[in-house]
């Protein structure tokens, strides 16, 4: 599998957003996260990271 957890960076640490990402699509608003089961999540964030060997995808607020 290839998908990827994606995380918001916190002052405390990352907070997940959603698991089994697999894709993120530009949106107006900011971030369109979609998981392997369709479900969707809109997030007003940009990417910081991508590590990819770890499955993660950072974000941080814009």
């Amino acid at each position: 599998m290839c998908e990827a957890n994606a995380y918001l960076r916190t002052d405390d640490g990352e907070e997940l957003v959603l698991e089994a990402v697999d894709r993120v699509l530009p949106h107006e608003e900011g971030l369109l996260l979609e998981d392997i089961f369709g479900r969707r999540k809109i997030i007003k964030a940009r990417i910081s990271e991508l590590a990819l060997v770890e499955h993660k995808i950072i974000l941080e607020r814009v």
